[in-house]
């Protein structure tokens, strides 16, 4: 039996993982979760799994958490903000750290997890955007296991099984397009927050929602994929594919393509991931061939789409280039959905912070958030 702590345990990760559980709960024991401020979500998942120990990031709610819990007479440790976090993370008993908190806040505590030795399920892609060379060391010199939960790496990495000694020629990231594709420049002037928040295909976070609608989400994933797989950035190609049928695809040198295909559900990779090398019973739907009419792949449109290109260019530089992009993107997004910016300026405020912060400085924990809140303080006093 796996011992496993969820960071970021009431979003839409962290629930899916939870649904894993309870799907195979003679395989698992919750130990740890975090959340910021969903109180009444953490106190049902309190009751239903009894976890050794909880961390809330907004300081009402870990007042309310801790409260409850002593009312209720629970044996259960209840911390507060990053250093919470890095309790969960670290507990004696965790196996396994899904790691689903949103954003750079996930970095931290992941580089604990990775100190003491448990295996990461990785969904935070910022912790590899911000800090891979970091991340990817310092889990290499632990000897710790990296697994991808998001459903593009985790397709990559199920395409890699059994070919380590063959040579990738590329690899190809599929994405759905989001809510706008096809569209051009002038047909986003004027995107409304409503819009953008209606993906064709996947059910996540505003925040990831909102990434999906401008490409940034698929830029993350492109560097986060390079520190993952070892894959140069030019050998990483970004494939347009709507139905969102194949997850991504491996070609290898002798020109032999291979996808991982299934159906738009998260709980499949995170089923993979918790479970590897084995697989489990089936907690997703399956696809039905005869039903699939059409599988179509398009290019992306880099110049209306203008965060996955700068992302690429951000993966090549370097150094902190990759989280200068991230915190201006978090930054942004963040104005966008309290409607304080418009949609099209998202993209022009991370290439604003490209050109203007210093990013030729080494990938320390110190550095990446130094330049972090360099970043976000810039942003937002920019739109006070």
């Amino acid at each position: 039996m796996k011992n496993i702590a969820i960071l970021g345990a009431t979003g839409s990760i962290g629930t899916q993982t939870l649904d894993v559980l309870r799907f195979h709960k003679d395989d698992f024991n919750l130990i740890g979760i975090s959340a910021h401020r969903s109180t009444q979500s953490i106190m049902n998942i309190i009751d239903e799994f009894l976890p050794k120990t909880v961390a809330m990031t907004d300081f009402e709610a870990y007042n309310i958490i801790l409260d409850y819990c002593t009312k209720k007479g629970y044996d259960i440790e209840v911390n507060f903000g990053i250093e919470g976090l890095n309790k969960v993370a670290t507990r004696r008993e965790v196996d396994i750290v899904v790691t689903s908190v949103v954003g750079m806040v996930g970095l931290e505590p992941t580089l604990n997890a990775i100190w003491a030795g448990k295996t990461i399920a990785l969904a935070n892609k910022e912790t590899l955007v911000v800090a891979g060379e970091l991340v990817m060391s310092e889990a290499k010199k632990n000897n710790v296991t990296i697994l991808p939960v998001d459903s593009e790496h985790s397709a990559i990495f199920q395409s890699l099984q059994g070919n380590k000694m063959n040579k990738i020629d590329k690899i190809l990231l599929t994405a759905s397009g989001g809510p706008f594709r096809g569209k051009k420049i002038d047909d986003l002037s004027a995107v409304t927050l409503e819009d953008a928040l209606k993906h064709p295909n996947w059910s996540m976070g505003p925040k990831i929602t909102i990434d999906s609608s401008t490409l940034m989400n698929k830029g993350l994933e492109v560097i986060e994929a390079h520190w993952l797989f070892n894959c140069d950035y030019d050998k990483i190609e970004v494939v347009v594919h709507p139905q969102s049928v194949i997850h991504s695809m491996v070609q290898y040198e002798d020109g032999a393509v291979i996808a991982q295909l299934g159906t738009p559900d998260m709980k499949l990779p995170i089923q993979y991931a918790l479970n590897y090398p084995s697989r489990k019973s089936n907690i997703g739907g399956t696809l039905d061939f005869k039903t699939l009419r059409t599988l179509t792949f398009e290019t992306p449109d880099l110049q209306t789409f203008k965060c996955l290109d700068l992302a690429f260019k951000a993966g090549k530089l370097g150094k902190l280039m990759p989280c200068i992009l991230n915190a201006a993107n978090e930054a942004c997004v963040s104005l966008f959905l309290n409607n304080r910016i418009e949609f099209l300026q998202i993209g022009d405020v991370v290439e604003e912070c490209m050109n203007k912060f210093d990013y030729n400085k080494e990938v320390t924990l110190e550095n990446v958030k130094s330049i972090d809140k360099e970043v976000r303080d810039y942003v937002f006093k920019k739109y006070e």
